[in-house]
This record gives structure tokens, C-alpha cells and sequence, in this order.
């Protein structure tokens, strides 16, 4: 038990720093664009850049692992991540930062899919809701305290030195995944290499709606988080002093919600969502009104980071239980689907809150966002309806 105790707190920091890597632009988006002399909307599409080709990326890495041991495949991953970073604290100019962004993003989806898929090899039945729970609450972590450190470390010494601290935690994570994780571990080998009996779980009706419902419901907070900082700083005009508590607290609130999660998982999964989604429509739909009030505003804002993370732990465990019974050669990648779609609606939901912003101004993004939060409560209808009628059939025979 000490030895799974270790071994989850290992994937749960390797979950934090992709997390910390990922998100730490939204913490730092003025000082980007101002280091660059490029607006902030445009310095919002690194998000946008960053997140498609996290989500091209993953499903090609993913599917070529095949046999290869696990361990090695994440020492590869988190070695180019690292240096990623360090080349992104040294771009001299807003294409090499770009590319360099692009880079890690490519590393990034793929890592995740592998922690998650050494979680599910690793954590007792029993277990396995709770280590995909804290998985994903690597990200909100990184909200709750890598977003902040960064956007401080931005302000006091410039935007740079937040990803030499991401190189220099990235170097030291590891040695310690190397002397923690089996070294022996792998896809079933009686699991098929071949890439197209991997993609055959896209067959599968339920799959199908689960990863639109992953993709539309990240879209939708997205269309406003992306944009967290000059919400902050210019619509409920909080000090700049204060910036960083601001993300604080919304981390904290991220990290509940992934916490919640698991709990939702735990018991009623999906059937629970329908609820959720109602709840966000409201929250993000009458954010315009909201926000002339600051203190309404930000208890909204962080109502929605509540909401941000909630879905995880019961689609990622639902896709999951269908791999695992019915397309065990693709449980790598069926463990990436949720950081895959995720990506897609993020880059979906931070270009659409661009074109909003800069179209129709930052109090119009609620709505924006409401609108994808209605859509994702539809997707979430029609597959509790799949799921019941499955388990219906199954029952019948």
C-alpha cells in the first residue's frame, strides 16, 4: 500500500506540472502580449495553438506506443517537455515562443495518457476512482497554486522566470519516475498493435457522445477562463496586488470541483451532470449582469470554476469501463480521450471567446459560454438515454 501511495503522488505531480505548463499562460497573457507588442486577444490564441495541437498530437502518439514499456515511453515524453520549457523561457521572438508552446503541447497530451493509463494499471478496483479524481486534481493544483506562483513570479521578475521554474521541477520529476514506476509495464500483450483495431472503440455510439460531451463542455468555461485576467483586471476591477489571491481562490474552487468529482463518480456518475449543466447555463448566462457588481461577480465566477472540472471522473470512468470490457487494445488511448477532447473544446471555446472579446466585449462572453454549456446538457441527455438503453438490452439477453 505505501509503494501505490508513492507511485500515485508521482503521476499526480507529473499531472500537476502538464497542468502548471498548460495554464500558466492565462495567469501571464498581458505580460506576453507586452513583451511581444502583440494584443492580448492575439496572445490568447497561444491558448487556442496550444490546446489544438494537443489534441491532433495525442491520438497518433498514442496509438504507436503499442507494445513499448510504459516508463520509457513517459521518461521520452517528460524529457522533450522539459526542454520544451526551457526553450520557451528563451524565445527571443513570438514564433520561436509559439513553436516551442506547440512542442510541449504535443509531449503534454501524450504524457497524461500515459500516467493515466499507469493509474489504471496500478490502483486496486477500489482504488481507481479516487487516483483518477486526484489525477485530474494535478491540473486544478496547479490552478490553485502554479498559476498564481507564476503570475507573481511574472510580475516581480518577468514572465520567463515562471518557465525556467517549470524546466528546473520538470529536470528533478524525472529521477523520481524513473526509481518509482515499474519499468516492466505495458499494454496487454494480447492487445492488438495495429492502429485501426486501436480506433475501432470510435465505433461505439457511447464513445461517440462521450467525447463530444468531454469537447463542449470544457468549450463553454473556456470561452471565459481563457480570458481570467483582464475579467479581473478591467470589468471587475480588482488591484493588480490582488490579481494573484484572485486566481487563488478560483484554483481553489477548480480544485474542489475536480475533488467533487470523484465523489459524482463515486455514486450517480453521469445521471448527475443534467443538473450541473442547468446550473451552468445560468451562471455563465447572467455573468453580464454579474459583473457590475464585483462582488457578485467574482462569487459567479467562482460558482463557475466549481462547475469547470466536475465532468472528469465520470466520463473518463465511464470510457474507461468500455475499453476495458469491450476494446482492451485501446485503453493508452482510450486514456487520452479525455485530455484530447478537452483540448479541442479548450481551443474551441478560447478562439470563440477571442472573436466574442474583441467583436462584442468581455461581458458578452457569458453568453458565449452559455450557449455551449446548452448544447453540452443535450449531449449529456442523449447518452444517459444510450447508456440506459444498453444496459437495457444487456439485461433482456
Amino acid at each position: 500500500m505505501q509503494k501505490f501511495k508513492v507511485q500515485s503522488f508521482i503521476l499526480i505531480l507529473v499531472s500537476f506540472l502538464l497542468g502548471f505548463s498548460e495554464f500558466i499562460i492565462v495567469g501571464i497573457l498581458d505580460d506576453v502580449a507586452a513583451s511581444f507588442a502583440v494584443d492580448v486577444s492575439t496572445a490568447g490564441y497561444l491558448v487556442t495553438i496550444f490546446a489544438l495541437a494537443y489534441a491532433i498530437s495525442t491520438p497518433i502518439v498514442t496509438t504507436f506506443i503499442g507494445q513499448r514499456r510504459l516508463l520509457n515511453v513517459l521518461l521520452l515524453l517528460m524529457g522533450i517537455f522539459t526542454i520544451g520549457n526551457l526553450v520557451t523561457a528563451l524565445a527571443p521572438t513570438y514564433t520561436i515562443l509559439t513553436i516551442s508552446r506547440v512542442v510541449v503541447a504535443i509531449v503534454s497530451g501524450s504524457g497524461i495518457s500515459v500516467i493515466m493509463a499507469f493509474g489504471t494499471y496500478l490502483a486496486p478496483l477500489e482504488k481507481r476512482a479516487w487516483l483518477v479524481a486526484w489525477i485530474f486534481s494535478g491540473f486544478s493544483i496547479a490552478s490553485v497554486f502554479g498559476v498564481p506562483l507564476g503570475t507573481l513570479l511574472s510580475t516581480q521578475f518577468g514572465w520567463r522566470s515562471a518557465f525556467y521554474l517549470i524546466t528546473v521541477l520538470s529536470f528533478i520529476l524525472l529521477f523520481f519516475i524513473k526509481i518509482s514506476l515499474p519499468g516492466d509495464l505495458r499494454q496487454s500483450t494480447s492487445d492488438s498493435n495495429r492502429i485501426s483495431d486501436q480506433l475501432a472503440i470510435f465505433k461505439d455510439r457511447r464513445i461517440q457522445l462521450s467525447v463530444f460531451l468531454t469537447m463542449f463542455s470544457l468549450a463553454g468555461i473556456y470561452v471565459v477562463y481563457t480570458y481570467l485576467r483582464p475579467i479581473f483586471s478591467t470589468e471587475l476591477n480588482i488591484a493588480p496586488s490582488l490579481i494573484t489571491l484572485a486566481f487563488t481562490a478560483y484554483g481553489f474552487m477548480s480544485l474542489l470541483s475536480n475533488q467533487l468529482s470523484g465523489k459524482i463518480a463515486e455514486k450517480r456518475g453521469l445521471l448527475t451532470m443534467p443538473k450541473v449543466y442547468i446550473a451552468e447555463i445560468f451562471i455563465l448566462g447572467f455573468l453580464p449582469l454579474l459583473l457590475n457588481i464585483r462582488w457578485l461577480g467574482f462569487l459567479d465566477l467562482m460558482l463557475l470554476g466549481l462547475t469547470m472540472y466536475l465532468i472528469n471522473s465520470p466520463i473518463q470512468l465511464h470510457i474507461l469501463g468500455i475499453a476495458e470490457k469491450e476494446f482492451p487494445q485501446s485503453m493508452v488511448l482510450a486514456s487520452s480521450f479525455n485530455s484530447i477532447f478537452s483540448n479541442i473544446g479548450i481551443a474551441i471555446g478560447s478562439a470563440l471567446g477571442g472573436q466574442i472579446g474583441q467583436n462584442f466585449g468581455m461581458q458578452a462572453l457569458g453568453p458565449g459560454g452559455a450557449v455551449l454549456a446548452a448544447i453540452t446538457l443535450v449531449l449529456t441527455l442523449m447518452l444517459n438515454r444510450k447508456n440506459a438503453k444498453v444496459s437495457a438490452e444487456r439485461v433482456e439477453v
